[in-house]
């Protein structure tokens, strides 16, 4: 690596830039002098380090000898390291490597997972066959793997009659869009459903079909799911199993075969003049989440919603019921029945205590319905399920703040996964928690039956979560040194806040650090939390422009029950979640 990069100022002049070599922070030297002698950090040393600064209370001298020989390896190209243990630069290498990270460093389930499915947040998709916007990208069973290889558990798939009427498409119904067969999701499902978690995959189906064609999905299904494949009979359930006892199993979740409609042709519905909006518009993490509006526009609870233009909940009953006619091998494939509802939003979420089911809500539905009986359906979502997907009018496959449905107990909360923005860094920063494996135990204060949580109520700090940033390093090996700006190197800030309840909910900036690849910016925040159970610490990075578009330099979002106190490297992801190679903070989180 050059140790001086040249920008084009006009056609005969350069300006050059010495590059900057990341250098140990003035404190982590400070801590490498009181945990070393004579310069040199022993095991002994370190095993001292890592349990009274990162507060890793188990460590052994074992664990210490363990985490230099792992460093080594990382770093050998280096030829920084003492036979007898860590030099300065080895300690600061050590402390930016992937084996400190905020995260637990080996990912494990740890929480209880033998309760029943309702007192999950379930890792959920929308429209997951879709390989981008809703209405007339293409549908393919390559989403769907991708999902499940980031360890999605709830797929959806909209099932249709084909163009001839013979067989079963899947296809996002009214649109453009499409379709794709459905054997062909199916066995792509059975064949990746367990790659990223062997905790149970649900397929929440939106039937528009004939009894004919039911009873060859329910030939289909359960010749190409086989013994995987979870049944319960006609009977519905009392409660719902635990996801410990459906481990490797895929189950079915749909309403009871009621009304087939024939697809109406967008043209029918608004002459497909529904232009496709670009997300990039709003900049690569878009607006900034939003806990509620000020005001909600009044609207038809039954009515379709436009985009979302055949939703499984906007089905009135037709003369031509066809319950009665639906083959009972169909029926027996519902494992989790879902429910139509009936009227007002107090009748939504009655509780049978006789059996459990699943309603589903769009996002402006539930906004509607938290303001007046937050409290109702925190009760129901205590035994029976919620899923909460998007407005119709997010063609571009953009998402709204999961928060607002998992702080009523909300356990689907349903993301269009092909997209991006700060609502699906949420989304995958929830989903890191208990090792990744697309369930997340909900905080015990939703659970109890008497007092039910009031998600309005202003409540006492709980904790305070003191955040500092030190650095950066890693994006002149990952971008090209023109990408944030042709003229200089980029000039970065970082943002860190909270996304939580209402009262936790906070972001706050650094100060920009001028042409800099390695910025240092040494600062030190203070967030208190009311309920840290739900918070989720965010952070940003972006490369300041005197347009006012500054650029995007990465992300993560990281559930605060699992976040380790200490000095960690926190790695960067790009704007889909995806991970960069080499871009990193150095930070330090302590709990007081």
């Amino acid at each position: 690596m050059s140790s001086k990069q040249s920008y084009r100022v006009c056609c005969f002049f350069r300006r050059r830039f010495k590059l900057a070599v990341a250098e140990a922070p003035a404190e982590i030297k400070a801590l490498f002098d009181t945990y070393s002698d004579n310069g040199i950090m022993a095991a002994d040393h370190l095993q001292a380090f890592m349990m009274e600064v990162q507060g890793e209370d188990k460590v052994t001298k074992e664990d210490a000898e363990a985490v230099m020989e792992a460093t080594l390896r990382e770093h050998k190209h280096l030829k920084i390291f003492h036979r007898n243990g860590f030099d300065l630069e080895a300690f600061f290498r050590y402390l930016f490597s992937d084996i400190n990270s905020p995260l637990p460093s080996s990912p494990k389930v740890h929480q209880d997972m033998n309760a029943p499915l309702s007192q999950y947040f379930v890792y959920t998709g929308h429209n997951s066959y879709l390989t981008g916007n809703q209405l007339n990208s293409h549908s393919s069973d390559i989403p769907i793997i991708e999902a499940l290889h980031k360890g999605v558990r709830v797929i959806e798939l909209d099932m249709w009659p084909n163009s001839t009427k013979d067989d079963v498409d899947v296809v996002h119904g009214g649109t453009l869009t499409t379709p794709v067969e459905l054997i062909k999701c199916l066995r792509s499902i059975k064949e990746h459903a367990f790659v990223a978690s062997e905790y149970p995959v649900v397929l929440t189906l939106e039937d528009h079909l004939t009894p004919d064609l039911q009873a060859k999905v329910a030939k289909m299904v359960t010749t190409t799911l086989g013994d995987a494949l979870f049944s319960c009979g006609s009977e519905c359930l009392v409660e719902f199993p635990s996801p410990e006892s459906l481990k490797r199993k895929i189950i079915i979740s749909t309403k009871p075969p009621k009304d087939y409609l024939e697809s109406k042709s967008i043209t029918e519905k608004d002459n497909g003049t529904h232009k496709v909006k670009d997300s990039s518009d709003e900049g690569a993490w878009g607006k900034e989440v939003s806990n509620l509006k000020d005001k909600y526009e009044a609207f038809d609870e039954n009515a379709p919603d436009y985009g979302e233009l055949q939703d499984e909940e906007d089905f009135k009953d037709e003369d031509h019921n066809l319950q009665k006619d639906a083959p009972p091998e169909y029926k027996h494939l519902i494992a989790i029945q879902a429910r139509k509802r009936k009227g007002g939003i107090k009748e939504w979420f009655h509780v049978d205590p006789s059996k459990v089911t699943r309603i589903s809500l769009r996002e402006q539905q539930l906004e509607k319905a938290v303001r007046t009986n937050g409290t109702d359906i925190i009760r129901f979502t205590q035994r029976n399920l919620l899923r909460i997907f998007p407005k119709g009018t997010r063609y571009d496959s953009s998402n709204y703040n999961p928060l607002i449905g998992w702080r009523h107990g909300a356990q689907m909360v349903a993301f269009n996964m092909q997209g991006y923005g700060r609502p699906l860094w949420l989304m995958q920063g929830m989903f890191r928690a208990n090792g990744g494996c697309g369930y997340v135990k909900k905080p015990d204060f939703l659970l109890k039956a008497d007092p039910v949580f009031d998600p309005n109520q202003i409540l006492p700090v709980k904790k305070i979560l003191k955040v500092k940033v030190y650095m950066g390093e890693g994006w002149y090996l990952d971008f090209h040194h023109t990408h944030f700006d042709v003229y200089s190197p980029p000039d970065f800030y970082a943002k860190v806040g909270i996304a939580g309840v209402p009262a936790d909910s906070i972001m706050k900036s650094t100060k920009t650090i001028e042409d800099n690849w390695i910025p240092t910016w040494d600062e030190e925040f203070e967030y208190l939390l009311t309920v840290p159970e739900l918070a989720l610490l965010r952070i940003e990075v972006h490369e300041y422009d005197v347009t006012g578009k500054d650029d995007f330099g990465g992300q993560t979002c990281i559930p605060v029950s699992e976040l380790r106190k200490g000095i960690r490297a926190v790695p960067l992801h790009d704007n889909k979640g995806g991970r960069y190679k080499s871009v990193k903070l150095l930070m330090r989180f302590e709990f007081v």
